[in-house]
């Protein structure tokens, strides 16, 4: 195990309680502003003191409230490439890469200008950071980071202070870093997108605590809370009551929905993503059929939204999002669609 991470720490009006286990992979911390993502990792890295519980970095304790441990940040072999990057402004590209390296001197020069060159880096190794762009000051940060030989690397919302056109890049860039990094990555981010394209295990945060933690692929297709569903990017939730193991009411929808997975007993929402909804004919008497009634209509470059409500005089709008080649046949305001069994997410909280 690379990382196992066990703390506690209580502010005033905020209290964060976390448990994290790593190893060899990339595990995102996906949550909103302020639930603690960023608060994790400085614990991690020792720039900030838990009140109390442990944290283990490759078999070594760093952090121990009960032994008195608590290992300064440069020793506990942390890469921390922070969203505005930290570079040291005084100092040229070459040598904010350098001065991190503890090898001898007869060897730094190589050391550097091959990574220079791993993140072709050359035509601003003379620069000062304030001469560089948003990328390249990116690349720099991850290159230092990468020298100093770190047994965890951190990335703390690394595409936050980018451009729109850089994101897609450099977020190719950081994949390609991770596939060759021989130990755990932490990545934060509130952005489902990037965390499922880079991530191989998510762990969802809200308010201070991990609710939920599983691969990717489990986190996306059940995400079992509130929380994970909304992260996750659902934008169809009800208000639920259970009736039996297969059935559950979602009340602001005003319909009963057949299940295939057994309906847990402290369900409390459900939710079904915009894309799983169906458009079924009218002759068919499929499961989780209903009549609806379409409010509204947006178009995108390459699909259709249909804002639409199960019964005319119903206030909820849901969101049903599909091809413009499947839907170009649908002009009426009235339509059947199916809620499929396999994909109704049954949410505690």
């Amino acid at each position: 195990m690379s990382l196992y991470v066990d703390i506690e720490k209580t502010f005033p009006d905020f209290k964060l309680s976390v448990q994290l286990e790593g190893g060899d992979d990339v595990v995102a911390l996906l949550g909103s502003s302020g639930c603690g993502k960023s608060l994790t990792l400085k614990c991690i890295a020792g720039i900030e003191k838990p009140d109390k519980g442990r944290i283990i970095i490759n078999d070594g304790i760093v952090f121990d409230s009960e032994k008195g441990v608590n290992l300064p940040p440069q020793k506990r072999c942390v890469g921390y490439l922070f969203q505005n990057y930290a570079l040291f402004p005084t100092m040229t590209v070459w040598n904010n890469i350098a001065c991190v390296i503890k090898k001898p001197k007869s060897q730094r020069h190589s050391i550097v200008e091959d990574i220079i060159n791993k993140f072709q880096l050359e035509s601003v190794k003379n620069l000062y950071p304030r001469q560089i762009s948003g990328g390249q000051q990116q690349r720099t940060a991850l290159a230092r980071i990468l020298v100093s030989e770190p047994r965890i690397l951190m990335l703390d919302e690394p595409f936050s202070a980018l451009d729109t056109h850089l994101k897609w890049r450099m977020e190719q860039e950081i994949a390609s870093v991770l596939a060759e990094f021989d130990g755990t990555t932490v990545f934060v981010s509130h952005n489902r997108d990037e965390v499922y394209r880079l991530s191989d295990k998510i762990a969802v945060m809200n308010n201070g605590r991990i609710e939920t933690t599983g691969t990717k692929k489990d986190i996306f297709d059940s995400p079992k809370t509130l929380a994970a569903a909304l992260m996750t990017g659902c934008k169809n939730i009800s208000k639920a009551e259970k009736l039996d193991d297969s059935h559950v009411k979602a009340i602001d929808w005003g319909i009963v929905l057949k299940t295939e997975r057994v309906v847990p007993n402290n369900v409390k929402h459900v939710g079904v993503r915009a894309h799983h909804f169906r458009y079924i004919p009218e002759t068919s008497n499929e499961d989780n059929t209903f009549p609806c009634h379409i409010h509204k209509i947006i178009e995108e470059p390459f699909e259709k939204t249909f804002m639409f409500s199960f019964g005319a005089g119903a206030d909820v709008n849901l969101r049903f999002e599909i091809s413009k080649e499947v839907c170009e046949k649908w002009d009426s305001k009235e339509l059947r669609v199916c809620v499929p069994a396999d994909k109704i997410m049954c949410l505690e909280g």
